[in-house]
């Protein structure tokens, strides 16, 4: 249960419960019984770009898609990269922001929860109190949804997709 392993004892006492007695998947699907349906590249790239407007209105996105690539259970949720190019004597800079495939079937909040993760790097690049606030500006429940989301993680390492 690696993906806990910052949290509390006894909340990793009670997950590791809830999985060995099979009510695990039973807990997340009353919380969040159904998945989101941004199932394409397009799709996910307006889902993104209406959070962007609605907090940061200068940041440009070159690119938004899902990206098979990303190794959700030993790296990360997504990718945010920014790359500077010099183009004659202008730095040109890109952001982009890759989501890992698996999460094309899993509950709207997780999605938006990892969106908003990856947008709040366009602001605050390291994982500090400004970037966690900003998070939580953007997501009120962003610390609840994220635990959700690794505890769904903690599932799926176990008995794959849910949804």
């Amino acid at each position: 249960m690696k993906q806990l392993q910052h949290y509390p004892q006894h909340l990793q006492d009670t997950i590791k419960s809830q999985l060995e007695n099979g009510k695990l998947g039973d807990s997340i699907k009353k919380k969040y019984p159904n998945a989101h349906n941004i199932r394409s590249d397009k799709a996910l790239y307006n889902y993104v770009m209406d959070l962007k407007n609605q907090y940061f209105k200068k940041f440009q996105l070159s690119k938004i898609q899902f990206d098979g690539k990303i190794n959700v259970i030993n790296n990360a949720l997504g990718m945010h990269t920014f790359i500077s190019r010099v183009q004659g004597n202008k730095l040109k800079a890109k952001n982009e922001i890759r989501v890992a495939t698996i999460f094309k079937n899993v509950p709207e909040k997780f999605l938006e929860m990892i969106v908003v993760h990856e947008l709040a790097h366009l602001k605050e690049k390291e994982h500090d109190k400004a970037f966690y606030d900003l998070c939580t500006y953007m997501m009120d429940d962003y610390h609840q949804v994220e635990f959700d989301l690794r505890v769904y993680l903690v599932y799926m390492d176990r008995h794959g997709k849910l949804y």
